[in-house]
Order: structure tokens, then sequence, then C-alpha cells
């Protein structure tokens, strides 16, 4: 009975702590977008032009993230020209380029290339976005490299039923903190489409 009880608190606990970090993240401002069309986990998206900061690292994708995103992070937290804090907005977003990872934090809405401070870290750009339509579909758990490529296949071949041809690689969005459980997780692929 005591194992019982310890089990059901320990699962309360831990089922506490994954909603409360959705919780927190789901106070990060998001990037905005506009739904178009919505089929089941994929939709195809609007965005508007946005402001990025961005790293390219060279690696395997996990170790990637994790170096891009704590040169973002520094930008972020007051490593730039005039130590200002940046709010932290949701998705991290990572992509390849040739041998390299590119790894981006959208900036909030109301900054732009002429209010946002200069990085301190010369690997850190800023870099302004043009609007573009992207397909995306939607996942939860973990983002190991088998699960994001599945996904992006799947997209891949949803994009080919339709009148709709990509334009370069898979993006991947990831919106939660690593300590969120996994059947919390919002992840997703995403490919810039033109019909």
């Amino acid at each position: 009975m005591v194992g019982k009880r310890i089990g059901f608190t320990l699962c309360g606990f831990l089922l506490f702590s994954g909603c409360r970090g959705v919780s927190v993240m789901s106070k990060a401002e998001q990037a905005s977008y506009r739904v178009v069309e919505s089929h089941g986990h994929i939709e195809l998206r609007d965005y508007p032009a946005m402001i990025v900061a961005e790293t390219e690292v060279a690696g395997e994708r996990k170790q990637a993230i994790q170096v891009g995103f704590r040169a973002i992070a520094g930008y972020i937290f007051g490593g730039n020209q005039s130590s200002e804090k940046i709010a932290m907005t949701a998705p991290v977003l990572q992509g390849v380029t040739g041998d390299h990872w590119k790894v981006r934090f959208v900036m909030p809405s109301g900054k732009s290339l002429t209010n946002l401070p200069k990085p301190d870290d010369p690997r850190v750009q800023l870099l302004d976005l043009p609007a573009g339509r992207f397909a995306v579909i939607r996942f939860s758990g973990t983002a190991g490299d088998e699960t994001v490529e599945k996904n992006a296949g799947q997209l891949l071949d949803f994009i080919r039923s339709r009148p709709l041809n990509p334009i370069g690689l898979p993006v991947y969005a990831f919106y939660n903190p690593p300590w969120t459980l996994p059947f919390l997780r919002r992840n997703e692929v995403m490919m810039e489409v033109v019909e």
C-alpha cells in the first residue's frame, strides 16, 4: 500500500512538473502565423516576415542544437552591446545546411534590425526573414533523429499529394523546455512551399 502511495505521489509530481513546464513555455511569445488549411496533424500556415537570431554549428544534430541554443541564449540574456535582456520566444528552430546546422530564435514582435542590439558573440547573426507559406506537421514525444525524419517523410508525402512544391530542406521546431514530459511536448517539422 505504501509503495502504491509513493508511486502515485511520484506520478502526480512528475505530471505537475511536466504541466508546469508547458505553462511556463506557454507564457513565452510564439511566432505568429495564420492557418490556411488543416488536415489532421498537418497544417498549411502563412507566416509574416520575422527577425531571427541565428548561429551555425557543425556536428551532429543533437549537439549542434545544444551549442547553438547556448550561443543565442547568451545573446538574449544580455550578451549584446547594450546588455539588454530580450524575451525568450517559442519555438527554437533548427535546420541543416550542408554539414552545418542553423539554430534560430525568433525575436519578439516589435523588434527590428534597427532596435535590436548587436550580439557580442560573432557567431550570432540577426536576420530579416521574408514572409512565407509552410506545410507543418505537429507531433509530441521526444524528437530524436528517427522521429523527426519519420515526420519529415510524412510531411513530404503530404506536400507531394497536393499541388505544392517544397522550397529547401525541413526545419525542426521545438516549443518546450527539456524537462517537459515527452507526451506534453510540442514538436514540428516545417517546409516552405509554393503552389
